[in-house]
């Protein structure tokens, strides 16, 4: 059996980290990868692109995740945005943010993250092994002692889990981690698909495909939740819907759908126009020229695909000049514009997630060195955890930030 000081389960954003910072501590480093090679993942991120980090300030960022986020404090405080761009830069990688708010790499490509990432691995000569899945944790008298792989096993004082969720299966998320954790006595979370899009029960979304309609806002339009809502860009899809904002909110949406058939939504699509506002705008086209037919008024706010299709759900002549609609008909189609009724009935699975939502509780995780308060020796980071964000470098940052606070064995 080959003894190490540290084996970290896991090759990602945050084992990779985690075993980095260890080695440059000096340990002895073991990294184990269930597939065929390191950041799998990693390289799907961001459309390739890898969206390292973002530029918000440290409470900004952990609002973004909800009630938990304060469990990222510590992590935050010795790993933050700044810090990322200055490790990568450190080993060979410059970074920017060309919106002012998103970093990426300047090559835009998560391949020079996992090169330069792999080549300092090298130089602090951790041992990568990779088609080695961990199967057994092995522990004794309350301490971690190693683990067993299909194959070998490996000893070690300290293991750090860093295995990810479920989401991008194709690229080997199976939920390993969770396994491994219930398995010494950790409580984990329901688990629930994120950051994907989302089907709908009405049909007319599929004639609107052509476009992608900025800056909308979502809420759920159930009495309990109806304090969830968010603000971006969404797409039209031929089933549904997608685009940030779908990506963001569909964290919220895929509990409720465990609990409700379907998730009743409404949707601003006139960049937060409210029916007066909307009244006045569509009276000044009318000014402009009364000759104007509904659907060309409507243009003015909203794509021609989208205007006329609320042309019909609001039992709207589209070709009839707008001047000339009923009364009933006008405010119909003003109470659309407003607020435009969706209902959500499914979603694709994990095959389709960026992300998972849930996992191991964090009440049993010490948030300032990230080790578990169950078996001693074992730490945690990354996605494997019950936390995550919205799209726009969060997750990343997040894995980065735990895997380098993990990485110090509770020796800061």
């Amino acid at each position: 059996m080959s003894s190490y000081e540290l084996i970290v389960v896991g090759s990602g954003a945050a084992g990779m980290m985690a075993a980095i910072t260890a080695a440059r501590r000096g340990k002895k480093v073991l990294l184990l990868e269930k597939l065929s090679k390191p950041g799998a993942k990693l390289k799907a991120t961001g459309g390739g692109r890898c969206n390292l980090t973002n530029t918000l300030s440290n409470d900004e960022f952990m609002a973004s995740f909800g009630r938990e986020g304060r469990f990222m404090t510590p992590s935050l405080d010795a790993f933050d945005h700044k810090a990322l761009r200055k490790f990568f830069l450190e080993i060979g990688v410059e970074s920017h943010a060309p919106d002012g708010f998103r970093v990426f790499p300047i090559t835009h490509s998560s391949s020079t993250i996992i090169n330069a990432l792999e080549k300092e691995l090298e130089k602090l000569g951790v041992n990568v092994l990779c088609s080695q899945r961990v199967e057994q944790l092995e522990y004794e008298e309350g301490h971690i002692k190693g683990v067993t792989t299909a194959t070998d096993s490996f000893s070690a004082p300290d293991v750090i889990i860093a295995t990810g969720g479920l989401g991008y299966p194709a690229l080997g998320a199976e939920g390993d981690g969770y396994g491994l954790a219930s398995s010494v006595g950790h409580k984990v979370t329901d688990l629930f698909p994120a950051m994907m899009p989302l089907r709908t029960k009405e049909q007319w979304v599929g004639n609107c495909r052509a476009d992608t309609i900025a800056k909308v806002e979502i809420k759920v339009a159930l009495p309990k939740h109806k304090r969830l809502r968010a603000k971006g860009d969404l797409i039209f899809t031929r089933t549904g819907i997608r685009g940030p904002v779908v990506l963001d909110f569909s964290r919220e949406i895929t509990p409720l759908l465990s609990k409700y058939d379907e998730i009743p939504l409404l949707m601003n699509l006139t960049k937060g126009l409210n029916e007066e506002q909307i009244r006045v705008h569509l009276k000044a086209k009318i000014i402009e020229d009364p000759h104007q037919s509904t659907l060309e008024v409507l243009k003015s706010l909203l794509p021609e695909a989208l205007s006329n299709e609320l042309c019909l759900l609001a039992g709207a002549d589209a070709s009839q000049r707008f001047n000339k609609l009923a009364g009933i008909e006008r405010d119909a189609l003003i109470r659309l514009l407003a607020w435009t009724p969706l209902t959500i009935t499914g979603h694709d699975g994990f095959k389709m997630a960026m992300i998972t939502r849930g996992g191991v509780t964090l009440k049993e995780i010490r948030p300032e060195t990230m080790e578990s308060k169950v078996l001693k020796g074992l730490y945690f980071c990354g996605e494997v955890m019950n936390l995550d964000g919205p799209c726009g470098g969060y997750n990343l940052q997040w894995s980065f930030a735990s895997g380098f606070l993990a990485g110090h064995l509770g020796e800061r």
